[in-house]
C-alpha cells in the first residue's frame, strides 16, 4: 500500500478527520484559490479546479465557501497570494518526507517546517534529497467488494496504468493527465470510488514499529497540522499489529 495511502487508512482508524476537519477547509480553500488564478475560473478548463472543488464537495464543504474562493484566485475578491514549494526531509528510520506548502511567508514556513522535523527525529533535507523516490500519479480507490475483473478491464479500456488488489481496498493508478478522463469514465460505468486524487506514491517503502513507528506519526500529525502544509507524503509502513498497540 502506498504510503500516503497508509497514512490516510491510519488518520481514519484514529479519528483525526472530523477533528480537523476546519483545517481541512482552509487547505481546500487554498487550492482552489490558486487554482483558479493560475489556471482560471471555469473548471471544465482547469483540470485542477475541478479537481479540487470534487475534493471540497467530497468534504461537504458549503457552495458559498467553494464560489468565494474561487472568486478570489480569478480576481473577483481581494485575496492573499499564496506562493507553492516543496520541502524535503527524512523521518525517524530514514523514512523519505516531501511536503507540499502554499504560504504567503516562505521565511515563516521554512522555519516552522524544519523545527517540526527537529522535534520529531527528522531532519529537512536539500531539494531533490527524496523526490526521485515518488512518483505523481493519479489514485483512485474503490471498496474491496467491487467487482475486480470488471473494475480491471474497465480501467484500462480508460486509459489507466494499472490496478492493484490492495488489503481492504482495490486501486486504480493512472497518469496525472488522464486521471479526470479515467474516474469520470469509471462513474460513468457504474464504479463508485471512495476517494480520488493525484497524489505522490512511493517506489520503496520502510517498515517501522515502536519508538520510530510513535514518532513517525507525530511527524505526519505536526506537518499536517501547520497551516501552511497543504499535503505531506512518506514511504513508510506501519503493520496492523504495530498500531494496535499503539492506539
Amino acid at each position: 500500500m502506498s504510503g500516503h495511502n497508509k497514512w490516510s487508512t491510519i488518520k481514519h482508524k484514529k479519528g483525526a478527520a472530523d477533528a480537523k476537519r476546519g483545517k481541512v477547509f482552509t487547505k481546500i480553500i487554498k487550492e482552489l484559490t490558486v487554482a483558479a488564478k493560475m489556471g482560471g475560473a471555469d473548471p471544465d478548463a482547469n483540470p485542477r479546479l475541478r479537481t479540487a472543488i470534487d475534493k471540497a464537495k467530497s468534504e461537504n464543504m458549503p457552495k458559498d465557501n467553494i464560489e468565494r474562493a474561487i472568486k478570489k484566485g480569478s480576481g473577483g475578491l481581494e485575496g492573499v497570494n499564496y506562493e507553492e514549494t516543496t520541502y524535503e526531509g527524512y523521518g525517524p528510520g530514514g523514512v523519505a518526507v516531501l511536503v507540499e506548502v502554499m504560504t504567503d511567508n516562505r521565511n515563516r514556513t521554512v522555519s516552522d517546517v524544519r523545527s517540526i522535523f527537529s522535534k520529531c527525529n527528522g531532519n529537512m533535507g536539500e531539494a531533490g534529497c527524496v523526490a526521485w523516490l515518488f512518483d505523481k500519479k493519479g489514485l483512485i480507490i474503490y471498496p474491496k467488494d467491487t467487482d475486480f475483473d470488471a473494475l480491471f478491464e474497465a480501467s484500462l479500456e480508460a486509459g489507466a496504468d494499472d490496478v492493484v488488489d490492495e488489503e481492504g481496498q482495490i486501486e486504480v493508478v493512472t497518469d496525472p493527465s488522464a486521471f479526470i478522463e479515467v474516474r469520470e469514465a469509471l462513474e460513468k460505468a457504474g464504479f463508485k470510488f471512495e476517494s480520488a486524487e493525484v497524489t505522490m506514491i512511493p517506489q520503496t517503502m520502510v517498515k517501522l514499529e515502536g519508538k520510530q513507528a510513535e514518532s513517525m506519526l507525530k511527524l505526519m500529525d505536526r506537518l499536517e497540522d501547520n497551516d501552511d502544509v497543504q499535503n505531506v507524503y512518506a514511504n513508510f509502513d506501519i503493520s496492523d499489529e504495530e498500531m494496535e498497540k499503539m492506539m
